[in-house]
C-alpha cells in the first residue's frame, strides 16, 4: 500500500479526506507558482494548476508514496475569480455572485513516481439575491481570503444563500471525494474490508 499525501493547507480538504478512511499525512510546500496561460478556461485552469502543484511536489517524493494535490476555481461567465486579495475583492466577488449561478471546478491529481492521473469536476452553483448588509457581514465576520470566489459553502453564506446546487457539495468544499475515492480504489484496491 501506498503511503498517501494530501498536499493541502486547506482543513476542509483534510477533513473530506479523512473521512473516506484512508490513513494519510500533510506535506506542504511553500511558493508553488500557481499561476496559468491566458489562454486556459475554466476546467483547464484547475487541472493544469493541480499538475504544477504535483510537478512540484514530485522531487520530494518517496518510492511508496502517492501524492494528492488539487486546485479549486470559482468561474462566473467564463470569467475565473480566485483567492481575494482583500475584503473590498471579496465583497465585489460575492456582488458579482449574486442571483446568479456559476461553476465550480476542483483539479485533482494523484502521483506516484510511476504513474500520474487527473481529473477535474465540475459543479453549478446558483446564488439567491443578496443584499449587501449580508454581504459585508460574512466578508468582516469569516474572513474568506482564503476561499476561491470569497466564499465557502459550508459557511454562514451557503446556509443562506446557496438556492441550488448541480454536482458535487464536497466539491464546493473543495475535493470531490466521490470521484477521488474512485480514483484511489483503482490505484490501490479496497480500503473497506
Amino acid at each position: 500500500m501506498k503511503k498517501i499525501i494530501l498536499a493541502s493547507n486547506s482543513p476542509r480538504r483534510r477533513e473530506l479526506l479523512a473521512g473516506l478512511g484512508y490513513p494519510y499525512e500533510v506535506r506542504v510546500l511553500d511558493g508553488i507558482d500557481e499561476s496559468y496561460p491566458v489562454t486556459l478556461r475554466g476546467s483547464e485552469v484547475a487541472e493544469y494548476i493541480s499538475k504544477a502543484k504535483a510537478a512540484a511536489y514530485r522531487a520530494t517524493m518517496g518510492r511508496d508514496e502517492l501524492i494528492i494535490t488539487a486546485d479549486t476555481i470559482v468561474c462566473l461567465d467564463d470569467r475565473v475569480l480566485g483567492k481575494p486579495a482583500d475584503e473590498a475583492e471579496a465583497i465585489a466577488m460575492l456582488r458579482s455572485l449574486s442571483g446568479r449561478t456559476h461553476q465550480v471546478y476542483t483539479g485533482v491529481t494523484l502521483t506516484t513516481l510511476d504513474q500520474q492521473s487527473s481529473f477535474v469536476s465540475c459543479s453549478d452553483v446558483s446564488f439567491a439575491e443578496l443584499t449587501d448588509e449580508e454581504i459585508r457581514h460574512y466578508v468582516t465576520r469569516y474572513r474568506p481570503m482564503d476561499k476561491a470566489g470569497a466564499y465557502g459553502i459550508q459557511e454562514w453564506i451557503g446556509y443562506i444563500g446557496v438556492k441550488r446546487i448541480e454536482g458535487s457539495y464536497f466539491n464546493v468544499m473543495g475535493l470531490p471525494v466521490q470521484r477521488l475515492y474512485a480514483e484511489l480504489k483503482d490505484m490501490l484496491g479496497d480500503v473497506v474490508e
